[in-house]
């Protein structure tokens, strides 16, 4: 076994049913990181099956996403594993099997995680052989690692974002050696995606194209928990681009930290833009997404590509964070105010059609009314589709964190309810501009308040819910937008 060559669906990150039949689980333990995970995947798949004959049932596991797209897709992989295995999937978090993917981006995520983890304790006393895990960018902070060591000695696994892939190993290790594991890497050897993934839509997928982030913002620990930046071969992430078609894949999320960064650590000359083209050429894909770029990095190059597709969403997520240029040189953002309003001009220049979306942090340290102001101006002059606004949140180990604040907690909350007002104001005026025009949109799922209405979402990223059955999700429809209720619309699938 330790002697077999990869396949090429292994080099190409893509999982591989032929190689899992292929692994003889009585030899060796394969040095190879790939058919290591192969090899203990088959041993789970025996594993479980014991378990269902000691239980007199299936075995069932919970996997509870906390962050971002890229956490949603490692719970997708995570999700593959137990499910190949033998495991039913549940969202029960009585399941036998729980695991928590946690993110470390704000505070208040962290003490949900606690919340949740408290409550786990409980069913596990009802439950003894049930067993609780933890992983993502929380556990990547030594003091989450200990605090959950020492004040819930209950739970059975702890990893971090750099050995997802060892998932298989260690489901095996805390089952059948009844181990208690904590193994945090501080870095990726590799990026390795083949693993088996279970999608949430069967016509929708992220794709990694890279992990980490070289910024360091000030107010961000994502560069301390998930690295700095590697990109995926090109090459790799189009072959599962193509295997995603071929399963029926329509729509693509290419996800990254900084994705308009890709390609800088190969030195082979392929950008970010060189990329997106080429999965947007990709035979059976219908539309290409991407989150999230840093406005440093955007350049003419990924605008053209933009225009020059029509497959590529009309729709950016360009992170501001703050309007004020004094308060974006003390987040390190590496851009001024005007300079942003400059790409933002241009964005809506050069792509009329397609709408900007950001990111605003309101209680910076050192952040006054007066930068708020500036936040507002821009927001009023760029006239956002959308906005997600957030109290700024501390975080240890960051470099604002030893910041002093100038305003107080009652005033950061009148700032924020102002942005918040600001924003909501510009992006219903915006939406409203395109009441009574048809558009094509994706169904993607039955309304959960109407069972009528099928809710569908347009290149744009907006919502609209339409008259229609089952029938229509995974297809992308012509509707016309009626009815406009600010950030979403009830519309009607117009006729061919």
């Amino acid at each position: 076994m330790q002697s077999m060559n990869l396949t090429p669906d292994i080099e190409n990150g893509i999982f591989s049913e032929k190689m899992l039949d292929a692994v003889n689980t009585d030899g060796p333990v394969p040095e190879d990181a790939a058919l290591k995970a192969y090899y203990y995947l088959q041993k789970d798949i025996e594993m479980a099956a014991d378990l269902k004959s000691r239980l007199g049932r299936t075995p069932t596991a919970c996997v509870i996403t906390f962050g971002c797209q890229m956490n949603a897709r490692d719970s997708e992989k995570l999700s593959g594993v137990l499910r190949r295995a033998g495991f039913e999937m549940t969202e029960d978090e009585k399941a036998d099997f729980l695991i928590y993917n946690t993110c470390t981006v704000r505070d208040n995520a962290d003490q949900r995680v606690f919340g949740r983890l408290g409550r786990a304790g409980h069913y596990k006393k009802s439950n003894p052989g049930m067993k609780i895990a933890l992983c993502g960018c929380m556990m990547q902070e030594s003091s989450n690692v200990e605090k959950i060591q020492k004040s819930y000695p209950f739970v059975d696994l702890i990893f971090g974002t750099h050995n997802l892939y060892c998932f298989s190993e260690y489901l095996y290790r805390i089952y059948m050696q009844d181990e208690k594991i904590a193994d945090i890497w501080d870095k990726s050897p590799q990026i390795m995606e083949a693993m088996p993934s279970d999608r949430k839509y069967p016509y929708r997928s992220g794709v990694n194209i890279m992990l980490g982030c070289d910024k360091f913002c000030t107010y961000c620990i994502v560069p301390y928990v998930r690295g700095r930046e590697k990109s995926r071969d090109p090459e790799e992430i189009l072959c599962e681009v193509r295997a995603l078609a071929a399963d029926g894949v329509k729509e693509i999320m290419l996800l990254g930290q900084n994705v308009n960064s890709y390609g800088k650590d190969l030195g082979n000359g392929v950008t970010f833009a060189g990329l997106i083209a080429k999965v947007a050429e990709t035979e059976g894909i219908e539309r290409v997404r991407f989150m999230t770029p840093h406005p440093r990095d955007f350049g003419d190059d990924l605008i053209e590509v933009i225009r020059s597709h029509p497959k590529i969403a009309r729709h950016i997520h360009l992170p501001m964070q703050s309007g004020s240029t004094a308060v974006l040189k003390k987040m390190n953002r590496q851009y001024t105010k005007e300079g942003f309003l400059e790409l933002a001009y241009k964005i809506r220049k050069e792509l009329p059609d397609c709408s900007v979306t950001t990111d605003i942090i309101v209680g910076f340290p050192g952040e006054t009314k007066e930068d708020v102001d500036d936040t507002i101006d821009v927001i009023k002059k760029v006239g956002f589709e959308n906005a997600f606004t957030f109290i700024y949140s501390r975080r240890r180990g960051t470099p604002a964190a030893s910041m002093p604040s100038v305003m107080t907690e009652e005033e950061i909350g009148r700032e924020f309810d102002r942005v918040l007002k600001t924003v909501q104001e510009t992006a219903k005026m915006k939406a409203e501009l395109l009441t009574g025009s048809t558009m094509e949109a994706l169904a993607e799922e039955m309304n959960a308040q109407d069972p009528s209405l099928v809710t569908c979402r347009l290149s744009n990223n907006m919502i609209v819910h339409v008259p229609g059955d089952r029938s229509l999700i995974g297809n992308i429809i012509r509707v016309r937008l009626c009815e406009c209720h600010g950030f979403y619309f009830f519309g009607e699938i117009a006729e061919e």
